[in-house]
């Protein structure tokens, strides 16, 4: 066994080197880092906030039409059994979304760039819902049927997108399963920290990684997905309803509490995020740059804006018409960014840890630990009676957060695999590799004593190879969804057929009318 966890450690310590040189390219070369401000950002990040701003101006702010409309949309009724509703779409794409990255993503993004990381966040989700805008209507417009459920994607509008090559929605395919898969490790690690937390706050004792309380968090674990997953997309999209608005409720209404409790440090929150955007503390580098990108970096990698990964839960929906989805995951990145990830940066900004003005508390111990340094900011901020209850809840939300990101990425690797084949042994083997074999590893990672910095590794690499695949295309397939737009705004959502804007399409057409 200890041959296999010094394995693994040598994997992902290999993996850090590459993944760092390719995520802060071209920072790592001296004279474009020399560079006033704009040296402090690497290629992905301008990608990403380059296109969404492009967007938003082609769209004609598609933004504004993200809130009420969408809202209107998902409770509106479904008039059929094909396809998953439009709040369970918007539920499955939360799932993934509000994870653990919307706690310790952003919580290391402060820690690092300062307070004003959290401005340049907001900046980059307003132009990430116009990337979100443009990649689900994609998804839509070429999504597949499958007996009465979608399939579709990035693989089906890379291979439409492209010449209509099989073997460019292949490549898609694959590297999508790998991505999602290999995701999985850190979102079991954080599954592990999660129970680990709330053991620990309740007994006041510290377990050790191969206690028998992880190893029977890993029996539950597999259990537990294997049971959901194994039941196909719908029971997914049934747990995550019940699932995803248990955990953003009982968050949001924590920490609502929270800072209500410190009500008068709010302007003090506001000061410290727009000065920290333009003139950050010293102890963060006094650098701009360093606020901006990370803010954007965690922003965008948080709510998955232009990535393709939400893509999955965008076309197995059932809307009249493609745009309808589009303006639902848009929203879906205001509701992760603008109102999940705020109220963690409330919290953090708010109980100024890194002042080093909260008694017994020392800056630089806790900091490398972004989940520590989140639960510490919430006792720092409550009543020292209520201190461990809150911070058990708060173990719970973060668990839950791991947990329905864990299902959606078997989720999403299963839809994207109907690509390569729709044979029920084949999709079997999706999620038997799923359930039997990165959730354990993912579990064995944590008996091997890997720290979550070191599982991010994988995360990261994998997310910026999904950003360069991803981007070109939403690019190519524009002029397709400002049709639809247009469309859409013309008619008021009316109906939609792909053959009247010369495109052949598998559903969209007179004879799948989606109203039946």
């Amino acid at each position: 066994m200890e041959d296999i966890f010094s394995l693994i450690n040598e994997f992902f310590a290999f993996l850090g080197p590459i993944t760092d040189a390719i995520w802060d390219f071209p920072t790592n070369i001296d004279w474009y880092h020399n560079i006033p401000v704009v040296g402090q950002f690497s290629f992905p990040v301008i990608l990403l906030i380059g296109v969404g701003i492009y967007f938003t101006i082609r769209t004609r702010f598609i933004q504004s039409l993200s809130f009420g409309p969408s809202i209107k949309i998902m409770l509106s009724r479904q008039k059929s059994k094909q396809g998953v509703s439009a709040i369970g779409s918007f539920m499955l794409g939360l799932a993934m979304r509000a994870g653990p990255g919307n706690i310790v993503g952003i919580t290391g993004a402060i820690s690092i760039g300062g307070p004003g990381a959290l401005f340049w966040m907001w900046v980059a989700a307003f132009f990430g819902m116009a990337s979100a805008f443009t990649e689900s209507v994609l998804a839509q417009i070429f999504k597949e049927k499958k007996g009465n459920e979608y399939v579709g994607g990035l693989p089906f509008y890379g291979k439409r997108l492209l010449g209509n090559k099989r073997w460019v929605g292949l490549f898609l395919s694959c590297v999508f399963i790998t991505y999602a898969l290999f995701n999985i490790p850190a979102q079991t690690f954080n599954v592990f920290s999660a129970i680990g937390g709330i053991a620990e706050a309740a007994t006041g004792e510290v377990y050790s990684r191969q206690s028998i309380l992880y190893y029977t968090i890993a029996i539950i674990l597999v259990v537990a997905c294997s049971f959901i997953i194994f039941g196909g997309i719908r029971r997914v999209v049934a747990y995550s309803d019940l699932l995803v608005p248990l955990k953003a409720t009982i968050f949001c209404g924590i920490s609502f509490i929270i800072i209500l409790i410190n009500f008068p440090l709010i302007p003090y929150f506001f000061k410290e995020v727009f000065v920290g955007a333009f003139l950050p503390h010293a102890i963060f580098g006094g650098a701009i740059g360093t606020a901006l990108a990370q803010g954007v970096k965690r922003g965008l990698m948080s709510n998955e804006a232009g990535q393709g990964t939400i893509t999955m839960a965008a076309a197995v929906a059932n809307n009249r018409h493609p745009c309808e989805q589009g303006l639902v995951q848009s929203f879906g990145v205001f509701f992760d960014t603008m109102v999940i990830c705020t109220l963690t940066g409330f919290i953090v900004v708010m109980a100024h840890v890194w002042t080093g003005s909260v008694d017994g508390v020392v800056w630089e111990s806790i900091k490398a630990s972004k989940l520590s340094l989140y639960l510490t900011s919430v006792k720092a901020l409550v009543p020292g009676m209520l201190a461990a209850t809150i911070e058990i809840i708060m173990c719970i939300c973060y668990g839950l957060f791991a947990f329905t990101t864990l299902l959606g990425m078997i989720s999403f690797a299963e839809i994207s695999a109907n690509f390569i084949s729709r044979k029920p042994s084949f999709i079997i083997a999706i999620r038997i590799l799923g359930s039997f074999i990165f959730v354990p590893f993912g579990a064995l990672t944590i008996l091997a004593g890997l720290e979550l910095g070191n599982l991010w590794y994988i995360s990261d690499l994998m997310n910026i190879i999904m950003v360069y695949l991803n981007v070109p295309l939403l690019l190519i397939g524009l002029p397709i969804v400002l049709k639809a737009l247009a469309h859409y705004r013309k008619t008021k959502g009316g109906k939609f057929i792909s053959q009247d804007f010369g495109i052949q399409t598998d559903c969209w057409t007179e004879e799948q009318d989606l109203h039946k």
